[in-house]
């Protein structure tokens, strides 16, 4: 395990800076609970870059909240990002009653959700001294884990039924364990049950990287762990698809490595994939235009036991004009 510890820190990243939490922020929302939101950014500086972080549905023994993912959110905020983290209405602990309209799931309850917290950046920012003023709000990228990663789908351009609820505000995305098509490819029972899977992937425009885990094997469908990876198939912004390897939907950890929604305990692909995730964003964001070239360079290399990383063709060459920053 040390051996792999180590492969993962060739994988370059910034040094960590110190930094502060907020949390619940609140925002009133007509006709529910307010949504609360958990805000982690860099103590000092500012044109922070601002990421939104979409927590999963989660397992039964599980309840996804603002409070959840600390390993991504904290190390996303120690390179320069700042962090913000919804409770979803489709978390038992949201703003929302399991008998209103749309329980469970509120899987449009979810984007507008996202939507509400660009609208209100000021006032979330007020409620953040510390960092009042000091977010970029002309860079937003958003992140989503399992459902979350449905949630951001949608933000990025993907559709339902035709309708488009993407948000130009979000110039980058990160999909991670995202689910795959719905209809046909669920078994007969889950495409009942989740006619919201039922997603198109072929008008998701905005520039995204596709996150899988190479061992996670879906109930929902009997395609295997590839159901994952129709995002960045099917999507014409997904430029990059990143399979982590031995690992399934925590993807090592990335709720927390003690917590019951992870499955498997990978402290090494869990590192590699902040890292990576992190120079994906810092590149996507225009932070370091070559720290995602020097990434992808490091998983050709000396970390390629703990990722397998696929480049769209048409975005090929693009790609290797960065070569030499690496």
């Amino acid at each position: 395990m040390n051996n792999l510890i180590d492969l993962a820190r060739h994988i370059p990243t910034p040094e960590a800076v110190l930094t502060v939490s907020y949390s619940p922020i609140r925002l009133p929302m007509d006709g529910r609970e307010p949504l609360e939101l958990r805000l982690t950014a860099p103590a000092s500086g500012g044109g922070f870059p601002i990421v939104l972080l979409s927590h999963g549905f989660g397992p039964s023994s599980y309840i996804p909240s603002k409070d959840g993912y600390a390993p991504l959110a904290q190390f996303w905020s120690e390179r320069g990002f700042a962090v913000i983290q919804p409770t979803h209405a489709s978390s038992r602990i949201g703003g929302l009653p399991a008998e209103a309209p749309g329980a469970p799931f509120f899987w449009r309850e979810r984007v507008q959700e996202m939507k509400v917290i660009l609208d209100r950046l000021p006032d979330v920012e007020r409620q953040a001294l510390a960092v009042a003023g000091q977010l970029d709000h002309s860079r937003i990228a958003a992140a989503g884990h399992s459902f979350g990663g449905h949630t951001v789908g949608l933000l990025l351009g993907a559709r339902i039924g035709g309708e488009d609820l993407s948000d130009p505000r979000i110039s980058a995305g990160i999909l991670m364990a995202t689910p795959g098509r719905g209809g046909k490819d669920l078994t007969e029972a889950n495409a009942t049950r989740f006619p919201f899977f039922d997603v198109d992937f072929s008008q998701l425009s905005t520039r995204s990287l596709v996150v899988c885990g190479d061992g996670d094997d879906p109930h929902f469908t009997t395609r295997g762990p590839e159901w994952h990876a129709d995002a960045f198939h099917d999507g014409p912004g997904a430029e990059a698809l990143l399979v982590m390897r031995g690992v399934g939907h925590g993807l090592g950890g990335i709720a927390g490595l003690d917590a019951k929604e992870t499955e498997i305990e990978a402290p090494d692909v869990l590192e590699a994939t902040k890292r990576l995730t992190i120079a994906w964003l810092r590149t996507a964001l225009h932070e370091d235009l070559s720290a995602w070239a020097k990434a992808r360079a490091a998983v050709d290399g000396p970390a390629a036991a703990l990722a397998h990383l696929t480049l769209r063709e048409s975005d090929r060459k693009s790609n290797s004009e960065l070569d030499g920053c690496a």
